[in-house]
């Protein structure tokens, strides 16, 4: 389909101005975040990174949770006792402090997996989890449509992907107005073209599918839970396509994700990261985000690296969780590293408003339920 096609088809199609994808938007245009601007196809979105809902006591959602591996017991009910610590107080004030983002110009909601904890043990449990959390958020949020894309956490536990794939296609069908038959699908908003895939069950036939589908768009967003580049951290191959035994297709959907000029919303790192990536006759520039609010110094930002020299540093002489030493996977951070013009790294988590215009794309960073924004981030 060309651009003449996908306009025809979107709700706000309007003709957009070239932004030059070497300088920042901001620099280019002058473009202030948060600026109220009249210009057709302007719109935003509040987005929250991953949540991990749970509550206390941990019996409500977890009583039939039935870890038999010693060590994996202790360490998934410690992050049950985590989660109902934050929910008990803390996230819902960063709930409230989102909702105070939505403004007229607010069109929906995303949330980027790892909406809940899982490990219900129980499917029917699981799809309470996930109709609570959906009902309450939606409800906090102003009932805009609440958009969210598969996160391991939402398929973990006892035929919990069986749960999560009978109740989350029809819910986001309630959501978009639209028939959702799938965990990978796309819409749009105006002129921009929104491409939501499930991280855990990739279709590489769908997402190629939706690609052509939506050619023509004046943005196009990749919304995924993991990330799209290799993460900086001991678990560096949990990205789209990550594994060694999957790198021609990892290679080919650079190729093609890059080709769009894509911008990827994500999470699952449970840090803030932006990269910007030039290579395979494009650019992909990806913006992580994190919700999981688990002590309260995580409302100021810490900066752990900055840089395109800096790519792949942090995982050195890391451990694994057996106190091994990691696998060198410095091949795979060099392949990336000669790309990345812009590369930030940092401890946070909050809300974020994503603000959508021909001047640019901006994402606002609300650290906890701070009233003023901590960082913004100009992605074009």
């Amino acid at each position: 389909m060309d651009r003449r096609k996908f306009l025809a088809i979107s709700a706000l199609g309007v003709a957009t101005a070239a932004v030059d994808p070497l300088v920042p938007a901001a620099q280019a245009k002058g473009f202030k975040p948060g600026r109220k601007e009249k210009a057709a196809g302007e719109y935003s979105i509040v987005i929250l990174g991953d949540t991990h809902f749970d509550t206390e006591p941990a019996e409500v959602y977890h009583s039939d949770y039935n870890e038999k591996v010693e060590w994996l017991n202790r360490v998934q009910r410690a992050e049950f006792a985590r989660n109902g610590e934050m929910w008990r107080e803390r996230c819902p004030r960063m709930m409230k402090r989102a909702s105070g983002l939505v403004g007229q110009d607010t069109r929906m909601v995303f949330q980027m997996g790892d909406l809940i904890q899982g490990d219900c043990g129980n499917p029917e449990v699981h799809k309470k989890m996930l109709e609570d959390v959906m009902n309450s958020f939606k409800g906090t949020l102003g009932g805009l449509p609440f958009v969210t894309v598969c996160g391991n956490h939402d398929i973990r536990g006892t035929k919990a992907g069986e749960a999560y794939n009978e109740y989350m296609p029809a819910r986001m069908s309630r959501e978009l107005g639209r028939k959702i038959e799938k965990t990978t699908f796309a819409f749009t908003i105006g002129p921009d073209a929104y491409i939501f895939i499930d991280f855990e069950r990739r279709d590489a036939d769908e997402i190629e599918k939706l690609l052509k589908e939506t050619e023509g768009a004046r943005y196009t967003f990749v919304v995924v839970h993991g990330p799209v580049f290799p993460y900086d951290a001991n678990s560096c191959r949990w990205f789209l396509f990550g594994k060694e035994k999957y790198d021609e297709q990892r290679r080919r959907f650079r190729k093609l994700f890059a080709e769009r000029n894509v911008i990827v919303l994500c999470g699952h790192t449970h840090k803030i990261e932006l990269a910007d990536w030039f290579g395979d006759g494009g650019r992909i520039t990806q913006m992580t985000m994190n919700s999981v609010w688990s002590k309260e110094a995580l409302k100021d930002i810490k900066v752990d690296s900055r840089g395109a020299a800096m790519y792949g540093e942090l995982r050195k002489g890391g451990l694994n969780d057996d106190g091994t030493p990691v696998k060198d996977e410095s091949a795979v951070f060099e392949e990336y590293r000669p790309g990345l013009k812009r590369y930030y790294h940092a401890g946070g988590a909050g809300s974020f408003k994503m603000n959508v215009s021909s001047h640019g794309v901006v994402i606002d960073f609300y650290g906890g339920d701070s009233e003023e924004i901590t960082e913004s981030f100009v992605l074009r």
